[in-house]
């Protein structure tokens, strides 16, 4: 994430913040908010960011990945694995992103994200009810248009990054194609977005 610090201490200042993290990072619990609103500058107790979060109604999702998102095609080509002894040194040197279930009150909604595996910074994200190619190029376009472009991109073998769109639009951009090999574990989002939805199940 990467965020301007600001000194106004207001109350419609830090409330208007922590909508912004929670549109960015909505499983953040009320612990990282406040960690966050600190970094960028704001002097607040951890009780008042709770109150006011609670005054928005902003409450962080819970990230899990229980169902298997990964549903591939045997038609679709399968690229190699070039993460593998890989010294990522810098930021864009290569992004990675997954789908991961949300559940949310009500039932369940599909989050793909996408960040950088340098800083692990959150890029892009995007919230949907289905799981298909929209969704990942809905994400995959916005962080391409905020960002530098990656040197390398890695994803699983489901069937949205293998599509044709999806892998077209990387490779005119002379990106290289990364994917994680059936039976490996993924390099991907759901491992970053479960630590944070811990941190969200803690504070919430």
């Amino acid at each position: 994430m990467y965020y301007k610090p600001r000194t106004n201490n207001t109350k419609q200042a830090i409330k208007n913040h922590s909508t912004q993290v929670f549109e960015q990072i909505p499983i953040y619990g009320e612990k990282k908010v406040h960690q966050q609103l600190l970094e960028d500058g704001f002097k607040v107790s951890l009780n008042t960011v709770a109150r006011y979060r609670q005054e928005l109604s902003l409450k962080a999702v819970l990230a899990v990945k229980q169902v298997n998102t990964t549903i591939p095609i045997k038609a679709h080509k399968k690229y190699s694995y070039k993460l593998q002894g890989l010294n990522i040194s810098h930021a864009n040197h290569v992004w990675s992103t997954d789908i991961t279930y949300i559940k949310i009150a009500g039932g369940m909604v599909y989050m793909a994200a996408i960040i950088d595996w340098h800083s692990k910074a959150v890029l892009s994200h995007r919230i949907s009810n289905t799981m298909d190619s929209q969704l990942v190029m809905s994400v995959l376009n916005d962080a391409l248009e905020k960002y530098p472009h990656p040197e390398i991109f890695n994803t699983d073998q489901g069937s949205q990054y293998t599509s044709e769109i999806h892998t077209k639009r990387l490779k005119d951009l002379g990106i290289t194609i990364s994917m994680d090999g059936k039976g490996r574990a993924t390099d991907n989002v759901a491992l970053s977005a479960s630590g944070e939805a811990q941190n969200a199940r803690e504070s919430i």
